[in-house]
């Protein structure tokens, strides 16, 4: 093979699978089934919260608008639950960006529970994240990958319709061949590939991180797209780039598997932890309202707070809770007690959920009580 250049296009981009000896080590293995472990305590930590809604409508988001600043598209949390059930149209560009992200991670999601991971799906989510139906496998030559730093290019990727679509394909045969691999270390090296091979004049990035996610889903890994990868990634985004360029430069393997592995066990402890706190405060927020506003209290109400942290009259309306007038009266009195606080946003009234958001927005798995029911967690309320 003709030695790496990356002002040149990389049309020497080797197939699939790997042809440089074992990837599967004994570490690499041993790390694997320390992650699996972890993936299991996270599906089984997201079947304890009472509607899975609570965390498909949360955590997608925020691995929305982590895998968006990546690409430094900046948005912010807050943003992003403003906008994420009214139209799109209304947000600034950048929470329009992360919002298409998340649609494209549903999408793809429902694609995989029905069919496999193709070709077809990553196109498909692209076009979502772009916005661009008539999106297709890049065509154009001059395409380049520069150093943030230096400016300098660090990789020009293959060139061709016909060759990308080549590797495209025997990309989509490795995810799917029968080998006895695991499916974290398959992740991993399809990961770079797709990278690698940068099919699409623009979203690469993006597509690829939900193509990781996506790939855990249909392996039965995950149950939903939960896990918040790209936060492991923008924390240590400088050994994401330079062990993928090593894998294209040595053919290092083993360390970018480990780094991948290695995310994925720690995303998952993290995001374990973050579910556990969402139930808790669920529950201490239940007591709360019960104590409260007992002529108002339901659990679908409460509910209704976490699944929607920026809530509107007609969510309560949508959701059967209470008519109109009476649905701005509950909100109010929420209010009135610290569980929500009106916000205007234009002509419209929201009501924001802080000590949710809070708790989503901070590193930390921690919240704040509820004054007078510190002592009342263990009378935990369940959903009917």
């Amino acid at each position: 093979m003709a030695k790496f250049d990356p002002q040149k296009p990389y049309n020497d981009l080797p197939m699939l699978p790997p042809a440089n000896g074992e990837i599967e080590t004994s570490t690499i293995l041993k790390k694997c089934i320390s992650a699996r472990v972890a993936l299991a305590e996270l599906k089984q930590a997201a079947e304890l919260i009472p509607n899975a809604a609570v965390l498909v409508n949360a955590l997608p988001l925020m691995e929305a608008r982590a895998s968006s600043e990546i690409e430094n598209i900046v948005t912010t949390t807050d943003k992003l639950f403003e906008f994420a059930d009214v139209a799109e149209e209304k947000a600034d560009p950048a929470t329009k960006e992360a919002l298409r992200y998340r649609r494209a991670l549903f999408e793809g999601s429902r694609a995989v529970q029905l069919g496999s991971l193709t070709v077809k799906t990553a196109i498909g989510l692209c076009r979502t994240v772009k916005n661009d139906k008539k999106l297709k496998i890049r065509d154009n030559k001059g395409t380049n990958l520069k150093s943030s730093a230096s400016g300098k290019i660090i990789y020009t990727p293959p060139e061709g319709k016909k060759l990308i679509a080549e590797k495209l394909a025997n990309w989509e045969k490795f995810l799917h061949d029968k080998s006895n691999m695991d499916p974290l270390v398959k992740m991993a090296i399809q990961h770079y590939q797709f990278e690698a091979i940068h099919p699409f004049n623009d979203g690469n990035g993006r597509t690829g991180r939900i193509l990781n996610i996506l790939f855990l889903v249909e392996q039965g890994l995950l149950d939903s797209p939960i896990l918040y990868l790209s936060r492991y990634i923008i924390r240590k985004r400088k050994d994401y780039y330079r062990l993928l360029l090593e894998i294209t430069t040595k053919q290092a393997w083993e360390p970018w598997v480990e780094f991948v592995i290695e995310g994925v066990e720690e995303t998952c402890l993290w995001t374990t932890e973050k579910i556990k706190s969402i139930r808790e405060l669920m529950q201490h927020t239940s007591l709360f309202i019960q104590k409260k506003l007992p002529r108002i209290y339901s659990w679908e109400l409460n509910e209704l707070l976490f699944k929607q942290p920026y809530c509107r009259i007609g969510n309560l309306v949508d959701a059967g809770i209470a008519k109109r007038q009476t649905a701005s009266v509950y909100l109010k009195q929420l209010c009135d007690i610290g569980v929500l606080k009106e916000s205007k946003s234009g002509r419209e009234t929201l009501f924001v959920h802080p000590k949710y958001i809070d708790l989503l927005t901070v590193e930390e798995n921690i919240y704040v009580y509820y004054a007078g029911i510190e002592t009342e967690t263990a009378s935990v309320h369940t959903a009917p």
